[in-house]
């Protein structure tokens, strides 16, 4: 698998906690959106590990063509 499967285009707003850990899904294939659930396995795409800085809203991407993995950076509006 050479091109990750595009979600949805549009972000996956998270509430997130400081100090935690997220694996956000590169490949989209996850059933678990925007996070991982190992689906990628043999794909030869692996998960962005994501640490909070602090709790606040954040937007992982959902298009998976972002060039700020894993948060979006607005490409979904050109796809």
């Amino acid at each position: 698998m050479a091109d990750p499967v595009c979600v949805q285009k549009e972000p996956y707003a998270v509430d997130v906690e400081s100090g935690r850990t997220y694996f956000w899904c590169a490949c989209g294939l996850s059933k678990r959106q925007p996070f991982c659930d190992a689906s990628h396995a043999g794909t030869g795409i692996v998960p962005v590990r994501y640490k909070a800085e602090q709790s606040e809203t954040v937007y992982f991407c959902g298009c998976k063509s972002t060039g700020t993995k894993p948060l979006c950076d607005g490409t979904h509006q050109t796809l």
